[in-house]
């Protein structure tokens, strides 16, 4: 009795720590829209993401003033796309940071962009994800870029 009971106790917490959290989902999101980023594949990237998503960035201009500009999805998938073969382009994502209430979900992503295998600039992506039905997408995507105060 001693042994089917300790199977029944290993074999629930074996398949307790196997499902996917939906942090776990709302993250597989973010990995997926980098992904497709990577590929230059709109098609894909579309699929991760609301039609009414909002983009927007922090930096500074050219006077040091800090701005946020905000973009259309629809001219960052043109950008993407129209990267030319000869241009290497990589956002390394170096961790995650996941949080879930309900169907909200933040997923903060510090990052370096690399072209060409120079860096370029670093900053946080900071994206919130909505969950519909049974899948989970992206809404709204800020980032930070900067040059300076990177560690590489």
């Amino acid at each position: 009795m001693k042994k089917i009971s300790f199977w029944i106790v290993f074999l629930f917490f074996l398949n307790a720590f196997a499902q996917e959290t939906e942090g776990d989902k709302a993250k597989q999101t973010v990995l997926d829209f980098f992904e497709a980023f990577h590929a230059q594949d709109s098609i894909k990237m579309k699929k991760v993401v609301s039609p009414k998503v909002i983009l927007q960035s922090i930096g500074k201009n050219r006077t040091g003033e800090i701005m946020v500009k905000t973009e259309k999805f629809h001219d960052l998938i043109t950008s993407i796309v129209n990267i030319p073969d000869t241009l290497q382009f990589e956002e390394k994502l170096l961790s995650f940071r996941v949080n879930v209430d309900g169907a909200m979900a933040n997923v903060w992503v510090p990052y370096e962009f690399w072209l060409n295998n120079t860096f370029h600039h670093c900053g946080v992506n900071s994206f919130q994800l909505l969950k519909k039905k049974d899948r989970w997408e992206i809404i709204y995507l800020i980032d930070t870029r900067r040059k300076n105060e990177c560690k590489k």
